[in-house]
């Protein structure tokens, strides 16, 4: 332990260059400030001759036993304790403010443990103290010391680790305190004479003290002084958050008319206001808004009930919408209006919430704000000019493109309160906007109105909207001469595709303007993504379209125009549209899709493998594999139900998907034989695979013997986990199929014997494979618990490789290895072999369940072994109750900190619940907390 504070690691600390140093001196200083001895050496570093840095080590040293280490103080020292520390912030009231801050923390450490008992009245105490005339301190140094301890006090309290009942005690006893402390506060901020760095500190000093809910009605007199000294620069920032802090405490909406008393000081600050939005004083506007959103926010529905107060309410939220259309452009020229949107939400919810009689009233005041709110948004999402958006930062850019997000979910939301009319509102001034011979409009305008619509249509039905058909005509009027307004445009025919498919005969209207724009780099991502919703929502009105869709597809493809994600999207979308072509066609469109592929392909499995045909070929397969995962020719019988049911058969023959990929078979495989290490195109590979299988379900069948052969002989050459979560696809849709269990079972032996010798030359390096491998055996006792009777597979070998997961570090490798086991005990009565294993080891897999609960393993993982804890007891009771009693016997097992009681009650608790999981869960995370000694703790706050 540390007995002497070694000189030179301070120094080393603060101004030794080099980082070692400095690292190992604070973790020397770390173990020092906790030892014993602090106790003695704090006081020591606190000396008048010594360095701010080393008083400061001093002082926090201090606050470290104090708030940690509370129990190791004799009662018979607390009274020279406190009275030291009283001297201290005395002497340093006048000294460095950055020692006198920690000795103030320490000595709030100390009044709220001794509070209410030992000290009763503790603030008061330190009030009368601070306000002696005796003092060697002049009085505006004993002042500010006094308030910076009043600061800290409430601080403190919100960070202690006092336990829960103590922490109910305190803070009622620091309620009734409150009363030594207001009258104090009140008195120096209306004093004329006190000094601003006084006043300052003061509302800083109130501002902590609101924040342990102080009743509102008892600091209507600070708020009230608070809202006189917005008037001087210098506090306003700290008047600010006081009244912020004051009016948003959620206890606040029960003094309604202290709130009422507040609307009239709120809407005396709006010349303040106009005067700071005139002269771009952003400083000043924001801390205006902040309060009058606070109030309003906050308090909406309690100020809403009072009726008859309507008027001075309505004037609140006209001020806050003020505040919403402030001039400039957001985040460049004013940062205020993004504070406000969520009031708007706020407001809407509690109108909705009245009944019947009184929300008609509110919506007959409110809808025309709302109609006004949507202008305003609409003429704050508009991009600057051209020439100053130019100049903007990268930066300014990305907030500015996140506010029109937040004003776009706005819209969507207030379209639940005006409906219709809105859509018909914007429509009417879209259509003015494009069809006025008198001025000219600017895209800025034209871009926001349609933001406005597709921030709706995405994600209200339009359906039923008699304006769409209107909207759609109008749109091919827009002259489209800027990027972003391009985007919205696309975007917007994105967000209609549902009403296209509902109405064919309009899709001619706009896809040529998103076929022509798919040429344009600059609008990847917003013409892809709208033509893949087109051919989604529209596919069985798009064959007419289909040949001139494929071949602008290709040629943006050829030339490279889109970067790789939106290649895959592209494919995406040529895979539904090709699906609800006939055969034929389908066929035709994928031999001129995939052939410049195919043959670029052939030419990169001759090359010797390098890391730019690696990319090349893993970018063909990518393209391959999001083709065919939406390359879907079958109709589901009900579209209703998940990805499990059964499909109607292809009509016309093989399905196309399976004619290309045996086509290609060959050739992937000679890929493969070149580049089997590489994880990443092995994934590449089985992707094509998976998303295939996933897709095609049993139209995929002609494959499956092939595959499984294709995997096996992957798989022994070089394990991947790709390969393993490919077998698991194959076992969960095609394993209960007598024709193909044949291949299936080869296959699945074949992957379970390599990893098992995997495992036998040290399976640590490869986590991911030994996660997919669980998986794979979970999957197959699901689907197929055959797999386990054949007796070529090594049961026994496999139970152990899984208990040996379960020791691994890695989170999601434990987790699989648990959901093996609780797959695998349900079957000790069905299945031969899984019983005898479990007689044999399942006392190996129960202490290695114990260990893990122990504290070997994080304890976000046991819920999981909970749940093999749980099966135990349900299958294999008898030998559990046996087991459990034995492993619990080793003294220290599974921890050290467990008492021979503690282990039986445990063990008695578990053998008792065969029925309610979630009690063993809890019962768990009980007994994990007692072996880890946190039990009682804040830790235990985690669950």
């Amino acid at each position: 332990m540390v007995h002497t504070l070694r000189p030179g690691a301070l120094h080393q600390l603060y101004y030794d260059p080099n980082i070692e140093n400095k690292n190992l001196a604070q973790k020397w200083l770390m173990q020092a400030q906790v030892s014993p001895q602090a106790w003695h050496f704090s006081w020591q570093l606190l000396q008048p001759d010594k360095v701010p840095e080393i008083q400061y080590f001093g002082a926090s040293a201090l606050h470290i036993k104090i708030s940690r280490y509370w129990s190791d103080i004799p009662t018979d020292q607390y009274e020279s304790l406190k009275a030291q520390l009283f001297t201290q912030i005395t002497r340093f009231a006048s000294g460095s403010k950055i020692v006198l801050t920690r000795l103030c923390v320490a000595l709030a450490s100390l009044a709220l443990s001794m509070m209410p008992d030992a000290w009763p009245c503790a603030v008061a105490d330190m009030v009368r103290l601070f306000q002696a005339e005796d003092s060697p301190v002049d009085s505006q140094g004993r002042c500010l010391a006094l308030l910076e301890l009043l600061t800290v006090l409430p601080e403190e309290f919100q960070t202690s680790r006092l336990p829960q009942y103590r922490k109910g005690l305190v803070r009622a006893s620091l309620a009734v305190e409150c009363g030594a402390v207001f009258p104090l506060l009140e008195q120096l901020l209306q004093q004329p004479s006190s000094p601003s760095c006084v006043r300052q500190k003061v509302l800083k000093c109130f501002s902590s003290w609101v924040q342990l809910e102080v009743p509102l009605q008892d600091c209507e007199a600070l708020i009230q002084a608070a809202f006189a000294a917005l008037q001087d620069s210098e506090l306003f920032d700290s008047s600010v958050e006081a009244i912020v802090n004051a009016i948003s405490q959620p206890d606040a909406q029960r003094y309604v008319n202290t709130l009422l008393k507040l609307i009239p000081l709120v809407l005396g600050l709006q010349e303040q206001l106009r005067q700071a939005v005139q002269n771009g004083d952003m400083e000043t506007s924001h801390g205006i808004c902040r309060i009058a959103v606070a109030l309003g926010e906050n308090h909406s529905r309690a100020l809403l009930d009072q009726v008859e107060h309507w008027q001075s309410f309505l004037a609140l939220v006209n001020m806050i919408m003020f505040c919403t259309g402030i001039p400039g452009h957001y985040p460049v020229n004013e940062t205020t209006s993004s504070l406000t949107l969520t009031f708007w939400y706020t407001l809407q919810d509690d109108i909705l919430s009245f009944e019947a009689e009184k929300q008609a009233v509110y919506q007959q005041v409110y809808r025309p704000v709302y109609f006004q709110l949507v202008d305003v948004l609409l003429h704050k999402a508009q991009f600057p000019s051209d020439e100053e958006y130019g100049f903007w930062s990268s930066d300014e850019k990305e907030q500015f493109r996140i506010y029109r997000v937040d004003i776009s979910d706005t819209l969507m939301y207030v379209y639940e309160m005006l409906g219709a009319e809105l859509l018909s509102n914007l429509y009417d001034k879209l259509g003015r906007l494009l069809t006025s011979s008198e001025e000219p409009y600017s895209w800025q305008h034209t871009e926001a109105l349609l933001y406005g619509f597709q921030s709706i249509a995405e994600t209200i039905d339009v359906n039923y909207s008699d304006v769409v058909p209107g909207l759609i005509g109008l749109i091919p009027r827009i002259s489209i001469s800027n990027v972003q307004l391009a985007d919205t445009v696309m975007f917007t025919i994105g967000a209609l595709s549902e009403w296209l498919a509902d109405h064919p005969v309009m899709i001619n209207s706009v896809l040529p303007l998103v076929l022509h724009a798919l040429g344009n780099p600059e609008l990847s991502v917003s013409s892809v993504s709208t033509l893949k919703k087109i051919c989604r929502e529209c596919k069985y009105d798009l064959p007419p379209y289909a040949a001139n869709i494929v071949a602008v597809s290709q040629d943006v493809l050829m030339k490279q125009i889109h970067k790789t994600s939106q290649c895959m999207w592209l494919m995406q979308a040529l895979g539904f549209l090709l699906s609800a072509l006939q055969v034929e066609e389908i066929l035709k469109n994928l031999h001129s899709l995939i052939s410049p592929y195919i043959q670029q392909l052939e030419k990169l499995a001759e090359e010797i493998p390098n890391p730019s045909n690696k990319l090349a070929i893993v970018h063909i397969l990518g393209l391959l594999s999001n083709l065919f995962t939406t390359l879907d020719v079958s109709h589901h019988e009900d579209d209703h139900e998940g990805p499990e049911l059964r499909k109607l058969p292809v009509p016309q023959g093989p399905n196309p998907v399976v004619v290309v990929l045996q086509q290609v078979f060959q050739l992937i495989q000679k890929v493969l034989s070149k580049w089997l290490s590489d994880a990443q195109v092995v994934e590449a590979v089985c992707a094509i695979f998976e998303k295939s299988v996933k897709t095609l379900l049993d139209d995929f069948a002609p494959m499956v013997p092939q595959l499984c052969e294709m995997l096996g002989r992957m798989y022994s050459t070089v394990p991947q986990a790709s390969a393993l979560d490919l077998t698991r696809q194959l076992v969960h849709i095609f394993a209960h199929e007598p024709a193909h269990f044949p291949p299936i079972e080869a296959l699945f032996l074949l992957v379970t014997s390599v990893t098992l010798s995997l495992f036998q030359q040290g399976p640590r390096d490869h986590p991911d494979i030994v996660d997919s491998f669980m998986q794979l055996l979970a999957q197959a006792l699901k689907r197929k618990p055959d797999l386990f009777q054949c007796e070529r597979l090594d049961v026994k070998a496999v139970f152990q490789c899984a208990v040996l997961a379960l020791k691994f570090p890695e989170a999601p490798t434990v987790k699989a290895s648990c959901g093996f086991f609780t797959e695998l005990l349900p079957r000790c009565g069905e299945i031969e072999s899984v019983g005898k294993v479990v007689q044999e080891d399942g006392r190996m897999l129960l202490i290695a369940v114990l260990e893990a609960i122990g504290g070997q393993a994080s304890r976000s993982l046991m819920d999981c072994f909970a749940d093999i804890l749980f099966a135990l007891n349900k299958h294999c009771f008898s030998l559990l109750s046996m087991w459990i009693k034995e492993a619990l016997q080793p003294p220290g097992f599974p921890s050290a900190r467990l008492s021979p009681e503690q282990k039986d009650t445990f063990s008695q608790q578990i053998l008792r619940e065969r029925v309610n999981k979630r009690r063993v869960k809890e019962m768990v995370k009980e007994f994990t907390l007692l072996c880890r000694g946190l039990h009682g703790t804040d830790y235990t706050a985690d669950y």
